[in-house]
C-alpha cells in the first residue's frame, strides 16, 4: 500500500522542515500537512511545495474530532508523524490550559482518529515527537537517557509528558504501533522569533535590547533543525515499535554564551565594531521554575539507527544567521503579522 503520511504541525518550525524533507525525498509517498495555523504556523515556510502532486495541506485543528476523521478518510492516512503542539514555555506559564487542550486532548483526539480508522493497528505507525523537557532538570553532570524518569517542571513539559504517556498507553492497551522521540532545543531557518536565537538575531539587527533571563547561566543542548528532520526520517523508517529515541546535538551552551556568540557573529556580518552588539544585552527577572540544565545522550540513536548530527553549533549558527539576514522579507512578514494572511491569499483565493 502506498504510504499517505499525516504530518501534524507541518507549517511550524520543525514540522515544515520535516514536511519538505519527506515531500522531496519520497515522491511515492503522499504527504498531508495538517496545521491549524495558529501564530506559530507559517505556510510561507512551504511555498516551494505548492502544486507538487504528492503534497496536500489541511487547515484543521487537532481539537476538532470530526475534521480529523474526515482527513483520515479523504486521504486514506497510513501513518502519522505528530509534531503539532503548543511549545513556548513562557506562554504555558501564562496560559496552562491552552497547552493541556492542544498537547494532551489534541494528541488523544489524534490517537483516537488513527485507532478508529486503521483496521490493523500493527501495520500503521503513530510517531509522536516530544521534548527533552519531560525529564526535568539536570545538575552539572549527567545526561538524559531514554530510561530517565519523567519529572516535568513547567506546564509545557507537563503537557508533553502527559501526551507521551497517552501514546504509550494506546500502544499497550490497543496494540497500536508507536514510537516516540524526545529532542533537545532546535535552532535554524524559519524559527518563530519568540525563541532565543531568532529573537536575538532580529533584535541585534534592529539595535533592540537582548533580554537574558537571570544571569544567563541556564544550559541547553542545541540541535540544528535540519539534523532533527533527518533523525525523524531515520526513526520513522527504521525505529523499533514501542521504542523511545533521544535526539540531541551534543552541543551544550549557556544562554549567555549563545547570546554573546550571536553578538560576535552579527557584528562581523553587519560590519559593526567588535563588542558593539553586546552592549544590547539586558538581564531580566528569571523565568518562573526555570530548569537549570538539559543535556541529551543520543548514543542509542547513533548505535542502533546510525544517526548523528552533521553540524556543531558554531557552524550551525553561522548558517542560521546567514539565512535570517538573507530572508528579511520572511522575518518582516512574521514580525508584522503579514504571514498570517498567506493562507487566505494562496489557498482560499
Amino acid at each position: 500500500m502506498k504510504k499517505s503520511i499525516l504530518i501534524t504541525g507541518g507549517a511550524g518550525f520543525i514540522g515544515s522542515h520535516v514536511v519538505k524533507l519527506f515531500v522531496n525525498k519520497y515522491p511515492d509517498y503522499h504527504i498531508v500537512n495538517l496545521d491549524s495555523l495558529t501564530y506559530a504556523g507559517n505556510l510561507e515556510n512551504l511555498k516551494e511545495l505548492e502544486g507538487k502532486p504528492n503534497y496536500s495541506f489541511a487547515k484543521v485543528d487537532i481539537l476538532n474530532e470530526s475534521a480529523l476523521k474526515e482527513v483520515f478518510e479523504q486521504h486514506q492516512i497510513s501513518d502519522v508523524i505528530h509534531l503539532a503542539a503548543e511549545s513556548h514555555v513562557d506562554r504555558s506559564i501564562s496560559d496552562p490550559l491552552a497547552f493541556v487542550k492542544t498537547n494532551v486532548i489534541g494528541t488523544v483526539n489524534l490517537l483516537n482518529a488513527a485507532k478508529n480508522f486503521w483496521k490493523d493497528l500493527g501495520n500503521h505507525l503513530f510517531y509522536h515527537v516530544s521534548t527533552d523537557e519531560v525529564y526535568g532538570s539536570l545538575g552539572e553532570d549527567g545526561y538524559f537517557l531514554e530510561t530517565t524518569s519523567y519529572d516535568p517542571q513547567s506546564p509545557y513539559s507537563a503537557s508533553k509528558a502527559s501526551s507521551d504517556h497517552f501514546v504509550r498507553a494506546y500502544a499497550n492497551t490497543y496494540g497500536m504501533k508507536t514510537v516516540i522521540s524526545n529532542c533537545s532545543n532546535n535552532y535554524g531557518p524559519n524559527q518563530f522569533p519568540e525563541k532565543l536565537i531568532p529573537l536575538c538575531i532580529h533584535n541585534i539587527k534592529n539595535n533592540k535590547a537582548l533580554p537574558v533571563y537571570g544571569k544567563g547561566e541556564n544550559i541547553r543542548d542545541w540541535l540544528y533543525v535540519v539534523d532533527h528532520a533527518a533523525a525523524i526520517d531515520v526513526i520513522f523508517h527504521e525505529g523499533k515499535q514501542g521504542e523511545t529515541y533521544n535526539i540531541g546535538g551534543w552541543n551544550e551552551w549557556k544562554n549567555i554564551d549563545i547570546v554573546t556568540t550571536l553578538c560576535q557573529v552579527m557584528d562581523k556580518k553587519l560590519g559593526r565594531s567588535e563588542g558593539e552588539s553586546a552592549k544590547l544585552i539586558t538581564y531580566v527577572k528569571d523565568r518562573a521554575g526555570h530548569d537549570m540544565r538539559y543535556a541529551i545522550d543520543a548514543s542509542k540513536l547513533e548505535k542502533e539507527l546510525g544517526w548523528k548530527p552533521s553540524l556543531q553549533f558554531e557552524e550551525g549558527i553561522e548558517k542560521t544567521v546567514d539565512w535570517y539576514l538573507s530572508n528579511e522579507e520572511w522575518l518582516n512578514n512574521v514580525t508584522s503579522g503579514a504571514y498570517q494572511k498567506y493562507y487566505d491569499k494562496h489557498y482560499e483565493s
